[in-house]
């Protein structure tokens, strides 16, 4: 009894010392860290194959004009971003042939002004507006759902969303398996009409001698002769009267 007794403030300490241990060495939990601003390229480069898709973005600084729309409205985004092999499919020179200006088009016509989960597809009405072509809207394409799958026409291209890459309330980004073009880019505009044809007309200091001059003459000369001939006529048939 007595030893049960004397162990008992030894074993009380050490059962305080265990559940105090934790509590002492435990550090208070720390608030979660604010997210950071939305970053389209980095989106895509942690994606992986979106090599070529990316450097355009970046060359023609349509990354920083979608960042900033990201973080400063909440309108949203849809981002069609063909991958790699999507680019090798081109037709050797196509990138190279364009200008600066449609290089930013080019990727700009890849961006829906608003944003699109899947199931939205489905009751989109058509033709969408893209970035390209600023709010007049010249350079829209049309969307079509069957089932699942969502089917992009811009009437060079037929093309299809292959997977989502990446989505949250005000960003989706979607992996298509071919680049994007429209006629607007691609297509030679018609050539202008050739200017009409208008009559010359004579200055005012053509000589005497003109042609204009000169028809008016010989008409007098033809209606002379005709008198001529009708007078000779006339004496003609008198003479034979009088020898009749």
């Amino acid at each position: 009894m007595k030893q049960i007794i004397s162990t008992f403030p030894l074993v009380f300490f050490f059962l305080f010392f265990i559940y105090c241990t934790p509590t002492f060495s435990q550090s208070p939990a720390q608030a979660p860290a604010p997210p950071g601003p939305t970053n389209v390229t980095a989106i895509l480069e942690k994606a992986s194959q979106y090599t070529t898709f990316i450097r355009l973005l970046k060359t023609t600084q349509v990354a920083d004009q979608l960042n900033t729309q990201l973080n400063n409205s909440n309108q949203g985004l849809t981002i069609f971003a063909p991958a790699d092999n999507a680019f090798t499919n081109l037709k050797p020179g196509t990138l190279n042939s364009l200008t600066d200006q449609q290089k930013i088009e080019l990727i700009q016509y890849h961006v829906l002004p608003s944003f699109f989960s899947v199931s939205q597809f489905q009751t989109a009405s058509n033709p969408l507006r893209t970035q390209a072509g600023g709010s007049d809207g010249q350079f829209p394409l049309n969307i079509t759902t069957t089932g699942n799958q969502v089917n992009i026409t811009t009437g060079m291209v037929n093309a299809t969303v292959a997977n989502t890459v990446y989505t949250d309330d005000q960003l989706a980004v979607y992996q298509v398996d071919q680049v994007l073009l429209s006629h607007g880019l691609f297509t030679p505009p018609p050539p202008a009409p050739a200017p009409s044809k208008h009559k010359k007309h004579p200055s005012s200091d053509s000589p005497s001698g003109s042609d204009d001059t000169t028809h008016v003459d010989s008409s007098g000369g033809i209606c002379l002769s005709q008198h001529a001939l009708r007078a000779m006529s006339s004496i003609i048939l008198v003479l034979a009267a009088f020898c009749l």
